[in-house]
């Protein structure tokens, strides 16, 4: 079993973090979230250092003891700094451009795709091929970017489609390098 759960965390300066029973509220410069600890969970604060302990060792309790150990350490982080995931659009005529605060893509389809944020989620685009997605909830940040990659996956022959930056994506040989 993994001891995630039993590291501490620590708070920066400029955010506070208040607990009431078992609700976390984390605020800082970015924004403000709020978690609701399960009852065998108990939270404290001792010199700027936020701990989680758990009642007793069975599996459940490990494993929503790391999880959200790892849920307020992602809070405390995006509150301060944004998260942000950056997806590339790879693919001859596939580009974007921002309309308003939504996202409008051409990858092909014989139609526009439509891209609204979600609250707490900015979306910016950076030259036509560059999507920037960001704010301050991780789990959000990855649910959008995830979303809007699921509009065109990239190809498995060709490589052309909506991946993060920097992934790499195995491509399969054709028809040609198969009979050769």
């Amino acid at each position: 079993m993994s001891k995630i759960g039993q590291n501490p965390i620590t708070i920066p300066s400029a955010v506070t973090v208040d607990i009431q029973h078992t609700a976390i509220t984390v605020k800082g410069p970015k924004g403000e979230l709020a978690y609701e600890l399960p009852h065998f969970l108990k939270s404290e604060i001792t010199e700027g250092i936020l701990t989680i302990t758990r009642k007793n060792d069975t599996k459940k309790q490990k494993s929503f003891h790391g999880l959200f150990r790892t849920l307020v350490q992602n809070a405390v982080t995006g509150v301060e700094t944004v998260w942000s995931k950056r997806l590339e659009i790879v693919g001859t005529g596939y580009n974007g451009k921002m309309q308003g605060q939504g996202l409008v893509l051409k990858l092909g389809y014989s139609h526009p795709v439509v891209i609204t944020p979600i609250d707490g989620v900015t979306l910016a685009l950076e030259g036509n091929n560059i999507i920037i997605v960001s704010g301050i909830d991780r789990q959000l940040v990855g649910q959008v970017a995830q979303r809007i990659k699921s509009n065109k996956k990239p190809d498995a022959y060709k490589g052309k489609g909506i991946r993060y930056e920097g992934e790499h994506i195995k491509l399969k040989p054709g028809k040609k390098a198969k009979t050769a």
